[in-house]
């Protein structure tokens, strides 16, 4: 009789083993995806009903993933989603991909990791590899999901089941870097959970690399988004120490970055946003202080951060005081809501606290962003300007929050009254031009 293990393995690297990708979002529609092309069966499980009509539909809600691929996938069977958990009785692997958000409190969320593991519980068994993907604080594959699967029909952890963990690294809207040829780093439970699910991934993905241990990759994603986190945090506190000196920081950033060694180039801007940067090294600072440890680093970088969006807004404020004008009933379009250029994606992203700012102190708030047709925060409704340059004409002030590569920046600085630039757009058009404040 074979050990579990190398019957696993076995199916793993002939490709019969069935796969399942809890969660089909960011990561994990992306993930399931790259299975199926490597020929893989995949299932994806999502408990949203409409987001499984779609994909079964072969229609991507993820614009990294083109419709085209995806349907081609759901017509060969390759790639099927459903509500339905139960399948996992039928699954050999599954990857975990599900939000792991802070609360409001600035404590992890871990509730979408818990449904999905209680779910997995029920229908866990012998001869299955389990990896979580979802960014959390060192420690949680261990001691969260561990003695939740281990209880369940006989598994035994490095023996007849295998758990993981393996950081997902998406950057949406690239191209040279996408899921597959990504390095994907995994830590396992023990050496042969490691084994076993770094097998499975090299499958499909083009290299991995293993690590130790399920801390040791745990703390590694935190590591890379800490790392630009304070970055970032120490060039926006350089964009005001310069903007108090009367120096152009971004002449500055310029200079420094010809260095060849020892320098790596970051900017600053409005504040952070997406899924990973402006969250997951604050699970790693609540981790530490249950140890009673402060990562002082990591607090420093995040207030200045999560600060920049009332400093653009003061720039606003003192632009349009320069021309006479309070913020109070001035018309502020605002330029871009993503996170970042030209994706789609609002998840956290600092024009959402410059809107509630400006119309907090009684701005007349609009927004255009191509990618993102309207926006609630707040309680309040946003949509974005039908006519672009019509708003910008109309406008006592212009802020540029995201810097879309479709805007037509030499047509805005020739129609706009006043602009604030947070992400040096306009280049050298805005430098001396005195109708332009930059970050």
């Amino acid at each position: 009789m074979n050990h579990p293990k190398a019957t696993l393995l076995a199916k793993l690297e002939d490709k019969t083993a069935k796969v399942a990708v809890l969660g089909l979002g960011y990561v994990g529609l992306p993930l399931a995806v790259v299975f199926a092309e490597a020929g893989f069966h995949v299932v994806g499980i999502d408990p949203d009903q409409h987001k499984v009509e779609t994909v079964q539909q072969g229609e991507s809600h993820i614009r990294d993933v083109p419709s085209a691929t995806l349907k081609a996938l759901v017509q060969s069977q390759k790639l099927q989603a459903t509500t339905d958990f139960s399948v996992i009785q039928e699954v050999d692997a599954v990857s975990i991909c599900v939000p792991t958000p802070l609360r409001k409190t600035g404590d992890p969320d871990l509730s979408y990791i818990l449904e999905a593991t209680d779910q997995l519980t029920r229908y866990v068994h012998a001869g299955m590899v389990v990896v979580l993907e979802s960014t959390t604080y060192p420690g949680t594959t261990r001691e969260i999901l561990l003695p939740r699967l281990e209880q369940q029909n006989g598994v035994q952890v490095g023996e007849n089941f295998f758990l993981a963990f393996s950081p997902e690294r998406v950057d949406p809207g690239r191209t040279d870097w996408t899921t597959y040829n990504t390095p994907k780093v995994v830590g396992g439970i023990t050496p042969a959970c490691t084994e076993v699910a770094a097998r499975w991934y090299q499958q499909a993905l083009q290299t991995v690399v293993q690590v130790s241990s399920a801390e040791v990759a745990e703390m590694a994603k935190l590591l890379e988004n800490t790392f630009r986190m304070i970055n970032i945090g120490m060039v926006n506190e350089m964009a005001i120490m310069c903007d108090r000196l009367g120096i152009d920081v971004w002449e500055v950033i310029e200079a420094a970055a010809t260095k060849p060694f020892g320098f790596m180039k970051f900017t600053p801007g409005p504040g952070l946003g997406g899924h990973c940067i402006p969250i997951d090294p604050l699970y790693l600072s609540w981790k530490l202080r249950a140890l009673k440890y402060t990562a002082r680093f990591i607090e420093l970088a995040s207030e200045i951060n999560t600060n920049m969006p009332r400093y653009v807004v003061g720039k606003v404020q003192d632009a349009l005081n320069s021309q006479g004008k309070p913020l109070k009933d001035s018309r502020v379009l605002v330029l871009g809501a993503a996170y970042k250029p030209d994706i789609d994606d609002l998840r956290e992203s600092p024009a959402l606290d410059v809107i509630g700012l400006l119309h907090q102190k009684g701005a007349q708030v609009s927004y255009h962003d191509p990618y993102i047709p309207s926006l609630n925060h707040d309680g309040m409704d946003y949509h974005s300007v039908p006519d672009l340059m019509e708003a910008v004409r109309q406008a006592d002030c212009v802020v540029i929050i995201t810097h879309h590569s479709s805007y037509n920046y030499v047509a805005i600085l020739e129609q706009a009254a006043l602009i604030v630039d947070t992400r040096n757009a306009l280049g050298k058009l805005g430098k001396e031009n005195p109708k332009v404040v930059r970050l």
